[in-house]
Formats: C-alpha cells, sequence, structure tokens
C-alpha cells in the first residue's frame, strides 16, 4: 500500500477517498469519549483542504494531501494518538510531540487531560501545509 520512506521520499497510500465510509464505520466503532477524541481531531485533518483525502491504513484513519499521508488519529486502551508521517521535521513551538522515531511524531490525548486545542490545530494545519509543499516541490 506504501514505500518505504527516505529523506526525500513520502508515505504514499492507495484508495485514498474524499471520504471514506471504512473510516465513519471505524468511527462508530469507537465509541466513548477516547472515541469522541479521534473523530474531533480527525475532523481537524479532514477541513484542511479540498485537496484531503482519506484511507483506511494498518486499521487507523489516515489523512493524506491527495495520497500523501501526512497524519492519523488510533485510539489505545487509555489515550488516543494524533499523529504525523513527518512530524520529526514539523515546527511544534508547543511542544507537543512525542516519539523518537526517524520520521513519525504524534500528540498523545488523554479525556482527563486538558489539551491546547489551539497548538493542536495549529499543528494539524503546520503538518498539511508541510505536505502541500512537500508536493509541489516534487518530492515522490
Amino acid at each position: 500500500m506504501a514505500t518505504r520512506l527516505t529523506s526525500t521520499q513520502l508515505f504514499r497510500c492507495s484508495g485514498t477517498l474524499k471520504r471514506d465510509a471504512e473510516i465513519d464505520e471505524w468511527m462508530r466503532a469507537h465509541a466513548g469519549e477516547r472515541g469522541a477524541i479521534a473523530r474531533r481531531w480527525f475532523e481537524v485533518m479532514r477541513n484542511c483542504g479540498d485537496d484531503v483525502r482519506e484511507v483506511l491504513h494498518d486499521g487507523h484513519p489516515t489523512a493524506c494531501v491527495l495520497d500523501a499521508a501526512f497524519g492519523y488519529v488510533n485510539v489505545f486502551t487509555a489515550h488516543v494518538n494524533v499523529g504525523f508521517f513527518r512530524g520529526a521535521e514539523l515546527a511544534d513551538r508547543d511542544g507537543l510531540l512525542e516519539g523518537s522515531g526517524k520520521f513519525m511524531r504524534h500528540v498523545k490525548l488523554r479525556p482527563d487531560d486538558a489539551i491546547d486545542a489551539e497548538a493542536l490545530t495549529r499543528l494539524i494545519e503546520t503538518a498539511y501545509a508541510d505536505m502541500r509543499a512537500r508536493l509541489q516541490a516534487g518530492c515522490s
């Protein structure tokens, strides 16, 4: 479904759609507080631009610019991850990102913890804009 990432390659997903019914089904299956958190932040990703497409990749909702993945959400037992495929390279002035992978980073959200919604929205928008710029620059 996707290729291995290098410093210039992007994570490409096949079968992206403007609105994927499998993601809507995934959201319905994840009820409760953590599901509401995932729905809220995936909706922010969906609304970043007209070129946003989505796909259920590795069992979690993934947002793409056309077919180039920029973000995802996933529900775990005690938290929700809002993740970014090129998160290691994003400006994170609010220090929300966690992780130590070569490319990916995530924000861990728990139902009882406060989140700076403005900062997380800004991070999602930054990830989207970064992916758009990479595509315009001809990254493959």
